[in-house]
């Protein structure tokens, strides 16, 4: 079980071994996993909401028109793409990607989503990002609040699972909240809970990985 303390320590390590740079770096967070059969097709793909997001937070596209698509703008949502937008998307693969890459979280009018799956299925769907269908009337306000406040975490056949937890506006404390959502709501979908976690690590953009394991051996080493 990883506490608080040394969570702190580690995101601490992982600040101290940044360079400064002239743009805001992200802090990311990987686990690694033990003791679990990727070929029995284990994969993960959790969206977890962050007690504290950055002042950006995750971008997010809605695919719909009408009064959905109205009220996506009013939510603020970056991207609003209508049905013309989504078939013409089917035959450009390069601006199909360039969607998928640029946006966080897909949310999609539930009549489109054959459409979606035509045109950008091939794309989102090795990422993750396969939209939530939203039904007539949906409070896109509220949904779009909560994901912009998210963060999304996955794993397919692999030990290994990373996510974006911040950045390096947010202070210590912020971060090690963060990463304990991210931590706890994995715990809950692993086979044996924090027994399954065989190492956690922290790092900024332009910085050194600063990895759970390490900072424990050296910690044990000082104190002998």
């Amino acid at each position: 079980m990883i506490n608080n303390e040394q969570l702190n320590a580690l995101v601490k390590r992982a600040r101290e071994a940044t360079p400064k740079r002239k743009f805001t770096q992200s802090a990311e967070l990987t686990l690694v996993l033990k003791d679990i059969d990727v070929k029995k097709g284990f994969s993960l793909n959790e969206t977890v909401v962050l007690p504290n997001p950055t002042k950006k937070g995750a971008t997010l596209c809605v695919l719909g028109a009408g009064d959905m698509g109205m009220r996506a703008k009013r939510a603020g949502v970056e991207t609003v793409m209508e049905p013309e937008t989504l078939d013409r998307l089917g035959s450009n693969k390069r601006d199909a990607r360039k969607i998928v890459r640029s946006h966080d979280f897909f949310l999609a009018d539930a009549s489109l989503m054959s459409s979606v799956g035509r045109s950008l299925g091939q794309f989102l769907g090795p990422k993750g990002k396969m939209p939530t269908p939203l039904p007539y009337g949906a409070p896109i306000e509220n949904i779009a609040s909560r994901l912009r406040s998210s963060t999304r975490i996955r794993s397919k056949n692999q030990l290994n699972m990373s996510t974006k937890i911040g950045d390096e506006t947010l202070t210590d404390d912020q971060l090690v909240a963060n990463a304990n959502a991210v931590i706890s709501a994995i715990e809950k979908k692993l086979p044996q809970g924090d027994k399954n976690l065989r190492n956690t690590v922290i790092k900024f953009t332009m910085g050194k990985a600063i990895k759970m394991n390490s900072l424990n051996k050296q910690s044990k080493s000082e104190n002998t």
